[in-house]
Formats: C-alpha cells, sequence, structure tokens
C-alpha cells in the first residue's frame, strides 16, 4: 500500500512556486518537470520539509521560509577578489558567470562573478539566495515508497519516477 502523507523515506513529487518578499518568481516547476526528492534525507532546504511533513496527496500550502532555515544569511566574508593573473590564459570572465572553483585541498565551490575590471575579478560564494526569505506555493501530487537502493543512497533515481 502507497504511503498516505509525507513522512520520512517516502519519494514526494510536487509542483512548486518559489519567490522572493518582492513577488518575484526565482523557480517554477511544470507539469513536466515536478519536483522529486526524498524526504527525510536534506534533498530540500530545511525550512520548507519540515513545513511539508504530514502533508497528503492534493494538498496545498503556501510557506515561507526563513534565511536560517533556507540558504543561511548573506555573508560578505563569502566574496573574494582574484587578480586576472590567476585566471586560466584567454579565459574572459563576464558579471554572472558561475565557476567552479578549487580550493588547494581539492575541494570544489561555486561562485558568481560579480564585478570584472582590467586588474582582477570578484567572485562571490555565497548561494544566490543566501539572505533570501523565501515564498513557496506547493502542491503534493503524488507520494510513494523509496526503494531501498533510493533509501540506501539517500535521493531519488530518476528511473524509478
Amino acid at each position: 500500500m502507497p504511503p498516505n502523507k509525507i513522512e520520512k523515506d517516502v519519494v514526494v513529487t510536487l509542483q512548486y512556486k518559489l519567490s522572493l518578499d518582492d513577488g518575484e518568481v526565482v523557480e517554477e516547476s511544470t507539469a513536466d518537470e515536478p519536483l522529486v526528492y526524498l524526504h527525510g534525507h536534506d534533498n530540500i532546504i530545511p525550512g520548507l520539509e519540515r513545513e511539508l511533513e504530514g502533508l497528503r496527496v492534493g494538498d496545498r500550502k503556501a510557506v515561507i521560509v526563513e534565511p536560517a532555515d533556507a540558504y543561511g544569511d548573506y555573508d560578505p566574508d563569502e566574496v573574494d577578489e582574484l587578480g586576472i593573473d590567476e585566471l586560466p590564459p584567454g579565459f574572459e570572465p563576464e558579471v554572472g558567470m558561475l565557476l567552479s572553483v578549487q580550493d588547494e585541498e581539492g575541494n570544489e565551490f561555486i561562485a558568481q562573478v560579480t564585478e570584472v575590471t582590467k586588474d582582477s575579478v570578484t567572485l562571490d560564494f555565497n548561494h544566490p539566495m543566501a539572505g533570501e526569505r523565501l515564498h513557496f506555493d506547493v502542491e503534493v501530487t503524488g507520494l510513494r515508497a523509496a526503494t531501498p537502493e533510493e533509501l540506501k543512497h539517500g535521493h531519488v533515481h530518476d528511473d524509478e519516477r
């Protein structure tokens, strides 16, 4: 028997619209591409996951998630300036571009180019929605039990949809 509510280890399918305080819609699912995730395994932001607990197929809910329960507060210390000479030869950075950057230990980080001058590039390592209050409108459209493999790996497998 399929699960009848959202709880740990249930695969959830939902439609959502995400907007910011100013009403700007920044993400929206489509009928062809709903959000599908494994509940209780940190696959979505904690504030949204907590608010979805217990909902059933057909339920709709408006959820506001504060920065602390989403992508955190904006941290000005997460902005770094690199000299142009530190970039690969021939690379031409542009404002808005996302870059994958590795530190000395080989850890990979995503940064957004926020400024380019003739001598330097400014990189912002904050999540693009850090510091933002997030407004979700969600509708639960499906629930199913996770497969043993999904539980083992902690996420939904596309071929199991």
